[in-house]
């Protein structure tokens, strides 16, 4: 049950898009950047925030309020691409948060709730994939610096990033090496190399990043060395439910622009929702959605509640962004040539959907993950 509360922190973020977003998103597209400016306006809406304790800068509450407010973000016409370029600070922050220090909060995690700073998070390397453990960027502790090299790869936001919260190598092979550093973009040996363009999520600025004889404080080392595997792993399950609702979100719009569509659009004299094979396409675009949205939210209202849902969080992403090729690619096609123009909604929407079975972990790891969790691996 959504409640009064719930309902009206969907009609704010509803209100924040249509303020601040729609007549700029396509420009951002072409941009290939979105502006650093949004991130203060969406501080002060209260939702950058949000998810976050009042302590740290945040706004407080659930993670299904999170969950709500980025359903409400896409469906009035937010793009996913945007969703990635400005709540990076989900993904960016929430190890400092867990494990950072006082320093930490203060230098990091506070300025860019507030919107001043944008933070990345420097995970997969070039060739690595979702390879976490087989992590090759290394830091060598030198005094009271670590010294790193090595090079990063599809890192969102990383052409605006003040810094990057960075897997990096500083012990043995495999995940017990692991370790987390905050290393900033100023620091010299820090080099954004270039620029990625993309298939889809265009606005998000995307970057291919390397590291030589980048010295980094060690005061910059989150939490303890060598617990940098599990802090990571302890985040994908909100990374993975984020995904899911980014499937079901643009999915949900995608359904309300082609049904508006089948509502104007004639053929052979009448509209095209009148044929009952558009309105049994639209039923079963609904029925998908509906069923990826209620089974992420009851994963979310249980990770909330403390419950272990690794392998329930991998299933609830496979399912909306199943669910989210199905629609998007119906969209397509019920919106005929239209919707094969470059720059029609629809269209964005099925270049962004590709991402998502492969960001945050792809479809066939996931699902090795899942079998082992759920006990149907040799």
């Amino acid at each position: 049950m959504i409640t009064d509360e719930q309902r009206a922190l969907q009609e704010t973020t509803r209100e924040f898009v249509r303020r601040h977003v729609a007549g700029h998103l396509d420009q951002w597209e072409r941009d290939e950047m979105v502006p650093r400016s949004l991130h203060g306006e969406a501080a002060a809406a209260g939702l950058l925030g949000l998810g976050f304790p009042e302590e740290v800068g945040g706004s407080g509450g659930s993670g299904l309020d999170v969950v709500l407010m980025q359903e409400a973000f896409f469906e009035a016409g937010a793009s996913s691409g945007l969703g990635a370029a400005l709540f990076t600070s989900g993904i960016a922050l929430p190890h400092i948060v867990a494990n950072g220090s006082a320093e930490q909060i203060d230098n990091y995690v506070k300025p860019t709730l507030s919107g001043e700073k944008i933070g990345a998070l420097g995970i997969t390397e070039p060739g690595g994939g979702s390879d976490v453990a087989g992590i090759t960027t290394t830091a060598v502790r030198d005094g009271d610096h670590y010294v790193v090299n090595g090079a990063k790869m599809f890192i969102t936001s990383g052409i605006r990033a003040d810094f990057v919260t960075t897997a990096v190598r500083t012990g043995e092979p495999g995940h017990k090496g692991l370790s987390l550093l905050i290393i900033d973009k100023d620091t010299p040996g820090f080099n954004v190399d270039r620029s990625l363009e993309k298939m889809g999520w265009r606005c998000s600025d995307t970057a291919a990043l390397s590291f030589t004889d980048c010295r980094v404080p060690v005061t910059n080392l989150v939490g303890q060395e060598g617990n940098g595997f599990v802090m990571i792993a302890e985040q994908f399950v909100i990374e993975r439910i984020a995904l899911a609702v980014h499937g079901y979100g643009i999915a949900t719009r995608a359904l309300a622009t082609t049904t508006a569509y089948a509502r104007e659009r004639k053929t052979f004299g009448e509209p095209l929702i009148t044929r009952p094979v558009v309105q049994q396409k639209l039923v079963e675009m609904h029925r998908q959605i509906e069923v990826a949205r209620t089974y992420t939210r009851e994963v979310m209202r249980r990770h909330d509640a403390g419950e272990m849902v690794i392998a329930e969080a991998c299933l609830a992403k496979q399912t909306a962004v199943n669910a989210c090729s199905y629609v998007v690619d119906q969209a397509v096609q019920l919106h005929g040539g239209t919707g094969y123009m470059l720059g029609t909604e629809v269209e964005r929407d099925y270049r962004d959907a590709r991402l998502l079975p492969i960001g945050g972990g792809a479809d066939e790891v996931l699902a090795d993950l899942a079998a082992r969790l759920l006990g149907y691996a040799a």
